[in-house]
């Protein structure tokens, strides 16, 4: 499973001729390629994946991602861990 997480660009930079940009993930600051969103500016809301912000996203929307995202990890939390799956096993 491929995940894309928000982050809101809070500098943008260029480096070895890449378009680059600091994103701020809820206080932990991560750089970023913005080559696949040459409109991206300085405040907007990226998706990201491995380091590649691949889309703009509304305020809203990424609001809503990440509250969604700390939802499911309290979640995971919560739970207790499942049983190792076992192949060739009884009746399998």
């Amino acid at each position: 499973m491929c995940l894309g997480v928000p982050g809101r660009i809070v500098e943008i930079y260029d480096r070895d001729g890449l378009r680059m940009a600091r994103a701020d993930f809820g206080g932990v600051l991560r750089e970023v390629c913005l080559e696949y969103v040459p409109e991206a500016g300085v405040g907007d809301y990226c998706i990201i994946h491995v380091g590649f912000a691949i889309s703009l996203v509304s305020e809203g929307e990424a609001q809503e991602t990440l509250r969604l995202l700390q939802e499911i990890a309290s979640l995971e939390r919560e739970s207790p861990p499942e049983a190792p799956a076992t192949v060739g096993g009884p009746g399998g």
